[in-house]
């Protein structure tokens, strides 16, 4: 049976690149921990570590099982913090994972302002995490609620989901840009303007996504930087490097030097579900469930077809 100490002294050491400093970072001489390190590696039967005399690195196995320990020592202190609570006499709180859209779009503030108004004293962990991760969380039963950009499939035995909303894309352009005068460009007007991508990079298939979704709309994006975030490429096409198309919930203030016009004859948009776990849920996740999928309204103009 894996020890959870060992671990930790495994991610640190990982982490460090070197037991010396490690040991001090765990607060105790080097000889143990190197011997931890050495049973773990011989109760798994396993190299994670490649040593020299200036410092150790990790195997590929080693980088597979970091990720694993990772993950398991996260859940650990999730159920460690639950069971505290209910050890308390808490309802044992809410473990709630999430995507950029859900905060910008407000579905997931609005929530939690409700949650606080009718459970003052409930704990609340949240978790930023793709889309993927989460389903694991529920699946593991580390995670309550996923509020995710996709559904997982729908014959999925273990999770279930319902669309929130849609968050139509706006045209981001610089103030002096030739289009900028335009009300309402055209695909023609756009094809082979150079553009900022916006994803996620944890999600690298959403570049692929949003070309093709320009593509089946009749002009194709010269695409010149990567933006991690919606607020990133309004910096970058406030600077003059491109176009951006962006979520209509992040245009409720003003960006200097950007103008944003909507494109009627485009349909793109940034899709927000909720998914949970289809067994066991407690009253407190499933009124919760309830009050995302009740007030998701909270941004207007939010289409919910999916």
């Amino acid at each position: 049976m894996l020890d959870l100490r060992q671990l930790r002294y495994f991610v640190i050491v990982a982490e460090t690149e070197h037991v010396g400093r490690a040991a001090e970072r765990l607060h105790i001489s080097q000889s143990p921990l190197s011997r931890q390190i050495a049973q773990l590696e011989k109760n798994l039967g396993l190299t994670l570590f490649e040593r020299s005399q200036q410092r150790i690195r990790l195997t590929s196995d080693g980088h597979v099982f970091l990720t694993e320990a990772r993950a398991l020592l996260r859940h650990a202190d999730r159920l460690e913090n639950l069971g505290r609570r209910l050890g308390r006499g808490e309802e044992g709180g809410l473990c709630i994972g999430y995507v950029a859209e859900a905060m910008h779009t407000g579905v997931l503030p609005t929530a939690l302002r409700t949650l606080r108004e009718e459970r003052p004293g409930i704990h609340v962990a949240l978790y930023d995490q793709e889309t993927a991760e989460q389903f694991e969380g529920l699946r593991q039963r580390s995670l309550d609620i996923a509020l995710v950009r996709t559904p997982p499939p729908e014959d999925d035995p273990d999770l279930d989901a319902s669309a929130l909303l849609r968050d139509p894309l706006l045209l981001a352009l610089p103030a002096d840009h030739p289009l900028a005068d335009r009300a309402e460009p055209t695909p023609d007007e756009l094809d082979g303007e150079p553009w900022i991508a916006v994803g996620d990079p944890r999600e690298p298939g959403r570049r692929d996504t949003f070309v093709a979704s320009c593509t089946s709309y009749g002009f194709t994006p010269d695409i010149r930087l990567d933006a991690a975030d919606p607020l990133t490429a309004l910096g970058l096409v406030a600077s003059g490097l491109g176009l951006a198309l962006i979520q209509r919930s992040m245009m409720r203030g003003t960006t200097e030097g950007v103008v944003v016009r909507e494109l009627p004859w485009y349909g793109g948009s940034v899709p927000l579900w909720a998914a949970w776990h289809r067994v066991d849920l407690r009253p407190v996740v499933a009124s919760f469930r309830e009050t995302v999928l009740t007030g998701h309204e909270a941004f207007p103009g939010g289409d919910t077809s999916a």
